[in-house]
This record gives C-alpha cells, sequence and structure tokens, in this order.
C-alpha cells in the first residue's frame, strides 16, 4: 500500500490528510472516510486501509482542524469537554466543503480515479456523510452513515431536507440501542425517506451499541455487525463506483 500524510490547503486552514491506495492497478476510486468525535487516529487509519486494500484511493481528514491541529480524545472529562467542543465549531456546510475540496485534490493525483467517489461517515460525521451525498450529487454517488447522530432534527440545515438532491446510493447503519440516536429519530427518517425516490437503506444491527464497528472501543465493539458494515461498504461501493 502506499500512504502518505500532508496538509491540504483550504479557506480556513490547513487540512491534515491521511491518503492510502494500493501500489499497483490505479488509478482507484475515491472515497472520503469521515472520523468519529474521538478525532482522526491510528485505529481510523487502520479501518481506511482495510477499505484501501479492495481498490480505493482513501482519504481520511482531520475535520478539527479549524480548531486543533490534531485532536485524539483521551479518557478524561477535560478531553470529553474539548472534543464537544471541536464538534460544536462544526456544521454540515463546512464538512461538505472540505469535501470538495478534498475532491479538487484527488483530481490532480494520478492514482485516484475520476468520476463517480464514495463517503462514509461514523457517528458524528454521519450527518455529513449523508449532507455531502446531497450537496455533491454529481460526484459522490456512494454514501454511507454508520451510527450516525442527527440525520433527522428540526434545525435548518438537518440533512434529511435535502435527501431528495442525492443521485447515488445512500447507506444508513443503525445500533439496536444508541443513547445518542433515539429510535424516534431513525424512524422520522425512514418516514421522510419514503417521500423521496432516491435508493436508499436504512439497516438496523441487532445486539449493538453506539461504536460497535470501532475494534478498540471495548464495550461497544461488535465483531459479528463491524464485518457486516463492511460487508455492506464493499458492496455498495462496488455497486457505484
Amino acid at each position: 500500500m502506499k500512504e502518505q500524510q500532508l496538509n491540504i490547503a483550504t479557506k480556513d486552514g490547513a487540512m491534515t490528510t491521511f491518503i492510502t491506495v494500493p501500489e499497483e492497478g490505479g488509478p482507484y476510486p475515491v472515497v472520503l472516510f469521515l472520523m468519529d468525535a474521538p478525532g482522526k487516529r491510528e485505529e481510523l487509519h487502520d479501518m481506511a486501509r482495510r477499505l484501501a486494500t479492495v481498490g480505493y484511493y482513501v482519504m481520511l481528514p482531520n475535520l478539527y482542524y479549524r480548531t486543533a491541529v490534531h485532536f485524539e480524545r483521551q479518557d478524561t472529562l477535560e478531553s470529553t469537554d474539548k472534543m464537544r467542543e471541536h464538534m460544536a465549531a462544526l456544521t454540515n456546510a463546512m464538512v461538505v466543503e472540505d469535501c470538495r475540496t478534498m475532491l479538487d485534490f484527488a483530481d490532480k493525483d494520478s492514482d485516484a480515479k475520476a468520476g463517480p467517489a464514495g463517503c462514509t461517515g461514523y457517528c458524528m460525521s454521519g450527518p455529513f456523510a449523508f449532507a455531502a451525498a446531497a450537496q455533491i450529487p454529481d460526484r459522490i454517488k456512494a454514501s454511507a452513515s454508520i451510527h450516525g447522530v442527527r440525520l433527522c432534527n428540526e434545525d435548518d440545515d438537518s440533512p434529511h431536507l435535502d435527501a431528495d438532491k442525492i443521485q447515488g446510493e445512500m447507506y444508513f447503519g443503525c445500533a439496536e440501542t444508541d443513547v445518542h440516536v433515539p429510535a424516534e429519530m431513525i424512524e422520522q427518517l425512514e418516514a421522510h425517506m419514503k417521500t423521496t425516490d432516491i435508493n436508499y437503506r436504512i439497516e438496523w444491527y441487532p445486539d449493538t451499541t453506539h461504536g460497535y464497528v470501532f475494534p478498540q472501543r471495548d464495550k461497544a465493539y461488535h465483531k459479528a455487525a463491524a464485518e457486516r458494515h463492511w460487508e455492506r461498504l464493499f458492496a455498495m461501493f462496488k455497486r457505484n463506483l
């Protein structure tokens, strides 16, 4: 595998981004891998590598670059409070603009294939992946929200409001028991999605809690569910990219 970590210039600063792609046989379709709230870290680098090995140019940015050059949550109250500050400073519009910037960067790299791109977001980034699919429909043709929060809410920028603009496939993987994502929200999301004509799937993962895909999250990690999530991603990207 080829790997690099570099700073991509945006209008708001330098966005540190980890990029991984197979050494041979390219160019490969781009997949944007959006981090969860605890920050860009080696656990996510490993997940990006796994995705890249099956034939993708994977980009994992530090979405907190506007407020922190680097942040990785520690098991302390102070660190958790800081994480919440970083989260509160982000909007869907900001991250969608970051996604556009990453795609522009990839278009200049010979290892990256032009055309349909994918996106996957976890927890905090579930709504970002949802919003990106709607706001960049000409490029993002397959997007996933995995135990994503705030997918359907009362705010003016709730991502569900633009769902009808999605031109590709949209997947939602939901934990059966999720303190951050009420079942009622997913029910409201599904009711809204049924009013659109887009290609989507909402899937519940039995016996799971928030964070079930992360191997280092001991109390939440569910190996069978995590593997199903990889199966769903690989199949969707293969169909669309």
